[in-house]
């Protein structure tokens, strides 16, 4: 992200940042209905085909973050998508996307509604994640802000340790047992700085210097899938320090680490991250020289990266 456009998100005004965004989904939708009216589409097969040839293969376990319209008019829509992706892991893979409740920062969607009912509070993180929320045999990780949909061999596995965790990132979640699994994230149309979570492992797995986390704990009713109420505790990350975040300023250092690929499917720029590569390059470089999304050139800000 240019230091441009990091003020500019910083300091406009909000209707500014939403009229901007407006502005650009009507000249995307415009984009997308001009390929459907010429019939360029993506179909499941050059989907599969496409998926295939930038990297993921079959017993990959994926974390999906996707931008659909960012991608090109898609046959069959969210759906299609999914079902390609399914496909190319196969039986022995697992496919994962997030699927938080927040629309915005989870400290204001906690402050105004501490309630998390697992078998019904959709998704906000676009409908490709709430279609695939409401397929068949999906498990999800039962957690009041990060929570995580999968489906596949090791789905189970993935969600059922995250419940009654104060921290939302540490070794019992999917993001940290994604490392650990070996697994992928495919970033698909989306950037660093806007959908990365797993960047987040790092700040659980050190004794992290930055105050990330905001001070308040939060008390958060949970319905499980079985109707049961619970209470649990959680912290949610201090939206003063998120808006320090330059995570994109990270990808030269993962891509020379050999953690990051890129390409590209339609129109979307993709980039295909081994999570537990990642994952040791930030506890490197993070004991190292103090680097993190909101110090990306090291505590001193004197590293730079070439790839």
């Amino acid at each position: 992200m240019s230091l441009l456009k990091q003020i500019l998100i910083r300091f406009a005004p909000q209707f500014i940042l939403e009229l901007a965004k407006s502005w650009k989904k009507n000249i995307r939708r415009k984009e997308l209905d001009k390929q459907r009216n010429l019939n360029i589409a993506l179909t499941k097969e050059i989907l599969i085909k496409e998926l295939r040839r930038i990297g993921i293969n079959a017993g990959d376990h994926v974390l999906v973050h996707s931008a659909l319209s960012k991608i090109g008019y898609i046959e069959n829509g969210p759906t299609t998508l999914i079902e390609a992706l399914i496909d190319v892991v196969d039986d022995n893979g697992t496919l994962l996307m997030p699927s938080f409740p927040a629309k915005g920062r989870n400290k204001d969607h906690l402050e105004s509604y501490p309630f998390f009912d697992i078998k019904n509070t959709p998704s906000q993180m676009g409908i490709t994640t709430e279609i695939f929320r409401k397929m068949p045999d999906v498990f999800r990780s039962f957690h009041p802000t990060d929570t995580v949909c999968a489906k596949g061999k090791l789905a189970e596995h993935f969600t059922n340790s995250h419940y009654n965790q104060l921290t939302p990132y540490n070794e019992f979640s999917p993001f940290r047992k994604l490392c650990d699994a070996n697994g992928k994230i495919l970033m698909l149309g989306t950037t660093l700085n806007g959908a990365c979570t797993n960047l987040h492992t790092l700040e659980d797995a050190v004794d992290f210097e930055y105050p990330v986390y905001d001070d308040k704990i939060f008390e958060v009713t949970m319905i499980d899938a079985n109707s049961n109420s619970s209470i649990v505790k959680t912290k949610v990350h201090n939206p003063v320090y998120s808006a320090k975040r330059n995570a994109d300023a990270l990808k030269p250092l993962f891509e020379k680490e050999k953690a990051l690929t890129n390409d590209q499917i339609g129109d979307a720029k993709t980039m295909l991250i081994d999570a537990n590569k990642m994952f040791e390059v930030l506890v490197k470089y993070y004991n190292g020289d103090g680097v993190t999304m909101y110090t990306p050139y090291g505590k001193k800000g004197n590293l730079k990266y070439d790839s």
